[in-house]
This record gives structure tokens, C-alpha cells and sequence, in this order.
């Protein structure tokens, strides 16, 4: 073929290349390996929800339903379990209802040795030849405070001279042998000496029921620990005259004058610990009733 010019035009082939090789291409590697990644992921968690625990699926299925709810408590799931992350740490709320709950559960562990306690000192005072003496005399029961015994006077066998702070033999006797069944807890002692409401007379000038209960208490503090009770377990000894009579009939009835051996559970010995550092006296009084200051006191006699 010529030009105008009678030259020779140059020819030109255009030769398309045809798709038939498309299938080498690298695009489908990337698909594919995106593929198999996601399997992978999928049988691993297959795999780890088979092997957790009912708590791990109960912990993940509360993550689904609420996110943030978890999230805001350090990835911990709910009751005793531990943080659904390893190494998450624990929430704060978590510790929170953990301590109450352990609590409750010495509070129940401390009430049932008192009660066991209560038990046996019931037939230790049923077996034992001298304490049977004193069987309508020993009162053992259950309060607010802890465990309460008390031991109270009979007419013709008082626990204590007329008047005076010094323990009867037999007296003596008998809470000596309670002390080492009463050592057996690791709880604190409180000792509270009452009277009746029969006026004190003679003696030392200022001299009342008051100083007189005192000192019962003291006497049987010192009865206890020569009986085994480990001295440092004693907490408080106090004497409170005739303020909290036994029977409240009767004033002057003879069961009135009383010693009272009290081993206090935790919350009552806290709560007296605390009133003392906090500087009020009273505020823990024995048998839940507050104590009366010196200035109040009556004269009384035994």
C-alpha cells in the first residue's frame, strides 16, 4: 500500500492477547488464605468453648449481652467465679459481694461453735458430780453478744460471803472447771458482776453495790484464768450493781446477785474495742443494756 506520496505505508498488527491464563493471577490466594484464616479461628473457638468450664460460657454469654457491663467490671463474670480474661484481675464489685459473703459465712461458722460450746458445756455441768450442785444455777443460752453463762445464787448456797467479794470455795470450784472447756474458742471473755437491791451498809466509806460487783467480777476473772483460760482472752470485767436485775419481779430475789461469763462473737467484741478507742464508755454494755456511771450509784449491800 502506497501513500499520496508514493511511498510505501508502514503496516501496523495489533495481536490481543486472550484471558485464557487469568486463573495464575494472585487474587484468589488472597481469598483464599483469608478463607482458611477464618476457619482456623473458627474450630479454635470451637475447641476453647469445648474446653471451658460451664462459668467461662456463662461469663462469655453475659459479655454478649451486655458488653460495657463487663467491661466495667474488669472482664469478671458474676458470684465466685474468677475474671472471664486470665489476668483481666478481679472487679471491684466482685471483691466487694466477696467479702460480704465471706461474712456471713464466719458469722455462720462462729454461731455454730458457740452453739457447739453451748452444748457442751450443758453436759459437762449434767455429768460432772460437783457441777450437778449447781445445775439450777448455771444458766447457759445464746444471745446477741455470744455465748452467756451466768451462774446465779440460791438461797442457802450464795457463790460469795455476805457483803463481801470473796468467792466460796465450791463456788470457786465450779468455774474453774468451765474455763478450760471455755478456752477451747479463740474468742474474747467479757465478766459482769450484778447484786440484788438490798442497801449496802458498813464497810469502807463510798463503798456501794457498785464497787462490790466490781469487784465479784474481778474475783471471777481470776477463778477463770486458775482455771485454764488464757488471761489475754479477757476483754472487759465490769460490775453493774443491780441496774440489770435477773428476775425484774423481784429486786431483791437472790438470783439477782449473779456472775455473768459472756464469749462474745466478733461483732460484739469489735464493737466494744471500738467504743473504748473511741473514748464512750457504756456504749457496749453487757447484755445490750447500757451501763450507769458512778454518780448514779445507789447505796446497796449484797
Amino acid at each position: 500500500m502506497s501513500d499520496a506520496k508514493g511511498g510505501q505505508r508502514p503496516i501496523v498488527i495489533k495481536k490481543i492477547k486472550k484471558g485464557h491464563g487469568g486463573h495464575h493471577g494472585g487474587a484468589w490466594k488472597l481469598a483464599y488464605a483469608d478463607y482458611v484464616t477464618a476457619m482456623m479461628a473458627f474450630f479454635l473457638l470451637m475447641w476453647l468453648l469445648a474446653m471451658a468450664s460451664p462459668q467461662t460460657k456463662q461469663g462469655l454469654a453475659e459479655y454478649f449481652r451486655d458488653p460495657a457491663k463487663v467491661s466495667l467490671t474488669g472482664g469478671a463474670s458474676t458470684g465466685d467465679r474468677t475474671s472471664l480474661i486470665p489476668g483481666g484481675g478481679e472487679s471491684i464489685t466482685r471483691e466487694m459481694g466477696h467479702g460480704k459473703k465471706t461474712d456471713t459465712r464466719n458469722k455462720q461458722k462462729e454461731a455454730e461453735q458457740l452453739q457447739q460450746l453451748k452444748l457442751e458445756l450443758e453436759q459437762m455441768i449434767k455429768k460432772d458430780p460437783q457441777l450437778q450442785q449447781f445445775k439450777d444455777q448455771f444458766k447457759v443460752e445464746i444471745t446477741e453478744e455470744g455465748l452467756r453463762v451466768q451462774i446465779v445464787d440460791q438461797e442457802g448456797r450464795p457463790m460469795f460471803g455476805v457483803a463481801s467479794s470473796r468467792m466460796e470455795s465450791y463456788a470457786s470450784e465450779a468455774i474453774r472447771k468451765i474455763a478450760q472447756t471455755i478456752n477451747q474458742m479463740p474468742n474474747k471473755i467479757s465478766i459482769t458482776g450484778h447484786t440484788d437491791a438490798l442497801p449496802y451498809s458498813g464497810g469502807l466509806s463510798g463503798y456501794s453495790n457498785w464497787e462490790l460487783s466490781a469487784d465479784r467480777a474481778n474475783a471471777a476473772r481470776q477463778a477463770v484464768v486458775a482455771g485454764g483460760l488464757e488471761a489475754g482472752k479477757v476483754l472487759r470485767v465490769v460490775g453493774v450493781g443491780s441496774s440489770i436485775p435477773y428476775n425484774r419481779e423481784d429486786p431483791f430475789d437472790s438470783a439477782n446477785r449473779r456472775i455473768s461469763i459472756i464469749i462474745m462473737n466478733k461483732e460484739s467484741e469489735d464493737a466494744v474495742v471500738h467504743n473504748a478507742e473511741s473514748g464512750f464508755r457504756g456504749a457496749a454494755a453487757p447484755e445490750g443494756r447500757s451501763e450507769r456511771k458512778s454518780p448514779a450509784r445507789s447505796q446497796e449491800r449484797h
